[in-house]
């Protein structure tokens, strides 16, 4: 695997000018709309999930919006879920949206803890919790395969997974998935750099069978700023490895100039979704130094890895 600072150089001398834009957010108040998934279609709209959050708190709300005209409105019939980070996927045709919790720890009330939710529903508006995940996880992700099964992701931290590392199991059907499971599922062959980490965003199903991920790659400097970048690698699920590496898609510099919602977030895109186009080219959504969100159209980073 390649630090950071190598994989960065890499994608500078491939990096090649792309249309950004900001997006529009309207039903959030003065609150911040950022880390948003890519839009999504569920009962005939075209619709964003995204988290609401004051920009002095870390206490959010996953809010969905539908696209009218220029900007993104807040639905409000719909129900708010008390998450951060939304994201969503299909399986045996209902909508799965998943989020982080985050909440006192129990072991010291003045500190936060937080862990993943799963919610399903045949829409927005009938969203059950479906799932609660181990304590101290984020970035555990789903993607249903061709077969059937479903790939599961994970994101272990501490004694196993460092700062953070993902973790890969397979299971038959969703009522497996088990507290038990998503902390035992195996580390994938090294992907992240000592001392670094990131996590899985988003799974997309390649044409040859493989699975292409979007993720986040992230360090800190010796200031103890942080430094987030949206990276994809690419894994082989019948034999659990990947078959490409992480490499880099954007970073900060490629963005609009915007505000942050701390100094030491400034230099952070998160990794939202990825909208892939027939022409070649994909969507890429993310969230901006924890305060923003925007899109950036770039080069389908998966068309090579589909031969």
């Amino acid at each position: 695997m390649k630090e950071i600072s190598i994989l960065l150089k890499e994608y500078r001398v491939r990096n090649e000018v792309a249309k950004v834009e900001r997006l529009a957010f309207v039903g959030a108040g003065d609150k911040d709309v950022y880390n948003i998934t890519a839009p999504f279609v569920v009962g005939g709209k075209e619709v964003i999930a995204g988290r609401i959050e004051a920009r002095d708190s870390e206490m959010a709300e996953i809010g969905f919006f539908e696209k009218q005209d220029l900007a993104w409105v807040l639905l409000t019939n719909m129900p708010k879920l008390a998450l951060q980070d939304p994201f969503m996927t299909r399986i045996d045709g209902d909508l799965i949206i998943g989020g982080v919790e985050v909440f006192p720890s129990e072991a010291d009330p003045k500190k936060l803890a937080w862990r993943t939710c799963l919610y399903r529903g045949k829409g927005i508006a009938d969203l059950t919790l479906i799932f609660v995940g181990p304590v101290g996880m984020k970035d555990l992700r789903l993607k249903q395969l061709p077969s059937g099964e479903i790939a599961v992701l994970t994101r272990p931290q501490g004694e196993k997974g460092g700062r953070g590392k993902i973790g890969f199991c397979l299971i038959p059907k969703l009522t497996d998935l088990t507290v038990q499971l998503v902390e035992e599922a195996p580390l994938l062959p090294t992907h992240f750099a000592d001392g670094e980490w990131g996590g899985a965003n988003e799974m997309h199903l390649l044409k040859n069978g493989h699975v292409g991920i979007l993720s986040h790659v992230a360090n800190f400097d010796e200031k103890g700023d942080r430094h987030y970048y949206a990276g994809i690698c690419v894994l082989d699920p019948a034999t659990a490895t990947f078959v490409a590496p992480m490499e880099i898609v954007a970073e900060r510099a490629d963005f609009l100039a915007g505000p942050s919602k701390r100094p030491d977030l400034e230099d952070v895109v998160f990794s939202g979704g990825l909208i892939r186009n027939a022409s070649g080219t994909a969507d890429l959504y993310v969230g901006i130094s924890d305060a923003d969100a925007q899109k950036r159209t770039i080069r389908d980073p998966f068309m090579k890895f589909e031969g």
